[in-house]
């Protein structure tokens, strides 16, 4: 089902690119305490997981942006909202994003799902009776709705959550190469390509690493490190076989997808109609809201509006699903 938000930000914030940067330039100063716990994985690497300071209730994995982590703004007020309500927070960092290098040539991308699987199998197993729910923020909204599409029936969490969503990586890479969006794009790619030469500095990298300061574009970035580290041909195969768009319809549980008009990252056009949703997904569209903004209350350390609706979204079907 679709339906509009009732998301609206104050008139002087109403312009998409304030959305997207107030958090992050004024949200920074949040300070949350983590317990990190790392979990080996069966191929010789390793994923950290940062967990709130809660030690019962229901637990909730975090999935971030690209080059995001546990210091995004995102990530800090999700975290504390959530031990808040009475809900263990748990931020899956992907592989080379908890700040230390991952210690295998491979590292993460928008379709790269079974490291989601294996940790949500791990904390299934150590509590099979608590409720779990997902949340997927930008790029880590399409592996969450992906991963959702997959599991189809089998799936173990109890609700999930993507916040702007980029479900079709081909048009999002192409929106975030035009006008004022390509300095988000420039600033992504700084971070990324400051990573990869500090980890080419601990591991051989199969790749043309001398190439990697030219590159001026994700589509360039993902043709010459993220597909051949990953197994696809070139950009183009990663972003038809990793887009989200393709699987939501196989999604059973409920799933809330937030997603702003106006969100400089990701056109209109990657929305999808009625019926390319399942029958338990809701997406809510509001005019304003930027990426990963929807900010309401410019009160730097007040909750607001986004974490506000994801916390009711999923305390309701938890609630709903223990009543059963």
């Amino acid at each position: 089902m679709i339906t509009q938000s009732d998301f609206k930000p104050p008139v002087w914030l109403s312009n998409p690119h304030l959305q997207t940067l107030w958090p992050y330039v004024v949200r920074s100063k949040l300070t949350v305490a983590v317990r990190r716990e790392r979990l080996e994985l069966p191929d010789g690497d390793f994923i950290d997981l940062d967990w709130n300071t809660r030690k019962t209730g229901p637990i909730v994995v975090l999935l971030h942006g690209l080059s995001g982590s546990v210091k995004s703004h995102y990530v800090k007020y999700t975290l504390r909202s959530l031990q808040r309500r009475g809900m263990r927070g748990v931020l899956m960092n992907f592989r080379g994003a908890s700040g230390e290098p991952n210690r295998l040539p491979r590292g993460y991308h928008g379709g790269e799902t079974s490291d989601l699987t294996m940790v949500m199998e791990t904390l299934r197993r150590r509590e099979p009776l608590t409720p779990i729910a997902v949340i997927g923020f930008s790029l880590g909204g399409n592996v969450l709705l992906k991963w959702l599409g997959e599991q189809r029936d089998k799936c173990p969490a109890y609700a999930a959550v993507a916040v702007s969503a980029p479900i079709d990586l081909d048009l999002t890479t192409a929106r975030l190469s035009q006008g004022f969006s390509r300095l988000y794009q420039r600033h992504i790619l700084n971070c990324l390509k400051r990573d990869m030469l500090a980890k080419a500095r601990q591991v051989v990298m199969p790749v043309d690493m001398d190439a990697l300061p030219a590159v001026s574009s994700f589509r360039q970035f993902d043709d010459l490190i993220t597909a051949p580290l990953h197994g696809f041909r070139n950009a183009a195969e990663y972003y038809q076989q990793s887009s989200a768009r393709r699987f939501l319809a196989t999604i059973s549980i409920p799933t809330l997808i937030l997603h702003a008009m106006d969100d400089p990252f990701i056109p209109p056009s990657v929305l999808p109609s009625d019926d390319e949703l399942a029958p338990h997904t809701l997406l809510e569209i509001s005019r304003y809201g930027g990426h990963v903004g929807f900010i309401n209350d410019v009160t730097v350390f007040n909750g607001d509006w986004l974490e506000r609706r994801i916390n009711t979204f999923i305390s309701d079907i938890i609630r709903r699903q223990i009543a059963a």
